[in-house]
């Protein structure tokens, strides 16, 4: 099976800046750990405050991203995974296109000539993480340049898409364009619920696509917001994946299979009218180094998989395996190579 530009990613690059703050900080901001948001004003003043009080790393991020090049890195087949996101004309912007060709990513970016690359405030108490995005550029991704002929190639070549949920609010109009495309070619469309605030806010967007999505992913609490703003009167995992995994979908070909991940608690999936749990692999404490990632990293490695129509538990596995790498780093870090047999 050829692999080049089987799986393209589509979202939000964004140049996370990630430290290891306090409860002071935290409050200062109001900011709840093991949450997603966007950047108010009042948040504005807190890129700057890290980087004077801490110990700040910069590593290229944002969630769709940093999913593509895990999966590119599982892998291990240059060029087998593609990226389309916007980026500005500056230094961050230049630092994510060198990061992103080093993995072996095919990185497609727009580069908006007026908005500076988007940020990622990472905050870490404790290991686990909140994250603040800045979109700025991320923010100006437009669907014209997705049409343009050397870009929808890249839709053209790939069998299996992933976007995360925050592109939502960004361009609902391109996702719609994949969503199709995907739907029309008997290909497999998988989207991820990515925050408690998309499934709260975004809900009509997310409504909309539901049913062209073939593999739905999320965490918990992501899966409880969801149950939640639809009114189902539960906040079991387990069943909450199985509601959604019955949701009406647009194409026939594939059934859908909800993907649902509980931190250190077992893995659910949930397909033809079944769930099915995978135990993750247990980190002790003092080898958790940040969360930041995981979600992510979980995903590409599944991704990784699936592109070579591995089982589904194969799939789960490899996404355990590539979490417990990432939380034992810093950021959507990794070694050189895999070592998942």
């Amino acid at each position: 099976m050829a692999y080049e530009g089987i799986l393209l990613g589509m979202g939000n690059p964004l140049l996370d800046i990630s430290a290891v703050v306090d409860e002071d900080f935290l409050q200062r901001y109001d900011i709840k750990l093991n949450n997603a948001i966007l950047a108010e004003d009042k948040h504005l003043p807190m890129y700057d405050d890290m980087s004077s009080k801490y110990n700040v790393e910069y590593i290229a991020g944002g969630a769709t991203q940093n999913s593509i090049k895990v999966a590119q890195w599982m892998l291990q087949v240059p060029g087998a995974t593609s990226y389309i996101g916007c980026i500005g004309k500056d230094k961050y912007g230049e630092e994510m296109k060198k990061n992103s060709k080093q993995a072996g990513v095919n990185i497609h970016y727009y580069e908006d000539e007026t908005a500076p690359t988007g940020t990622c405030a990472v905050c870490v108490v404790g290991g686990e993480r909140s994250l603040i995005a800045n979109l700025s550029a991320a923010n100006c991704y437009k669907s014209e340049h997705l049409k343009r002929p050397e870009n929808w190639a890249l839709v053209e070549k790939a069998k299996y898409y992933y976007i995360a949920g925050f592109f939502l609010t960004v361009s609902p109009d391109s996702i719609q364009l994949v969503a199709e495309h995907a739907a029309a070619n008997n290909k497999v469309f998988t989207m991820n619920l990515s925050a408690p605030f998309i499934c709260e806010f975004f809900k009509d967007a997310l409504e909309k696509f539901l049913p062209y999505m073939d593999f739905v992913f999320g965490n918990e609490t992501e899966a409880r917001t969801f149950a939640k703003v639809h009114g189902w009167e539960t906040d079991n995992v387990e069943e909450i994946a199985l509601k959604i995994s019955q949701w009406p979908k647009a194409s026939g070909t594939h059934k859908r299979i909800t993907v649902i991940t509980q931190g250190a608690d077992p893995v659910v999936v949930a397909e033809d009218g079944k769930v099915k749990t995978f135990p993750v692999i247990l980190l002790p404490k003092e080898k958790l180094v940040d969360t930041n990632g995981a979600g992510d990293a979980f995903v590409g490695g599944f991704l990784s998989q699936l592109v070579q129509e591995k089982p589904i538990p194969e799939c789960v596995r490899a996404g355990c395996y590539a979490s417990n790498v990432i939380i034992q780093r810093s950021g959507c870090t990794y070694p050189e190579k895999p070592d998942f047999a």
